[in-house]
């Protein structure tokens, strides 16, 4: 397990934004849609941030993550597991099945692959296998 500061500041400030969105944004477009891409955006940066996955696995495991919890709501696995109520619960994970959603899943995923593709391929010859002494991670 590794711990990169800059992927792991990049999940601090989306779940900061994702909570604004949550608590302040009531609306049709912003909350569902723009929400949902950075939903998964914030769990790639999340996993880039703890594990070595690469970009493509790291952008295909965030987009199947956000699948399932979709899934999730069409089968009211939260009223299943006796958390249908809870609101901390219903707002983290969602309550209502909606095939849009796999649309913003997808641009989250398409998004956060492009942008780190593009600033991997820009990284100088020879940076991109092998890190140097002074990089933003830390093995754990």
């Amino acid at each position: 397990m590794r711990l990169h500061r800059g992927y792991a500041l990049a999940t601090i400030v989306l779940l900061i934004v994702e909570i604004g969105i949550a608590l302040f944004v009531r609306d049709r477009i912003v909350r569902p849609y723009v929400g949902d891409t950075l939903a998964v955006i914030l769990v790639y940066t999340g996993l880039r941030a703890i594990t070595r996955l690469s970009v493509p696995a790291a952008a295909l495991t965030a987009f199947g993550v956000a699948v399932v919890i979709e899934f999730g709501q069409y089968f009211h696995v939260l009223d299943h597991i006796g958390l249908g109520e809870n609101r901390l619960a219903r707002t983290v994970l969602g309550s209502g099945f909606d095939l849009h959603d796999f649309i913003a899943y997808a641009a989250g995923a398409l998004i956060a692959y492009a942008v780190d593709y593009r600033r991997a391929s820009r990284a100088p010859a020879g940076t991109r296998t092998r890190r140097p002494s002074s990089d933003s991670s830390s093995t754990i």
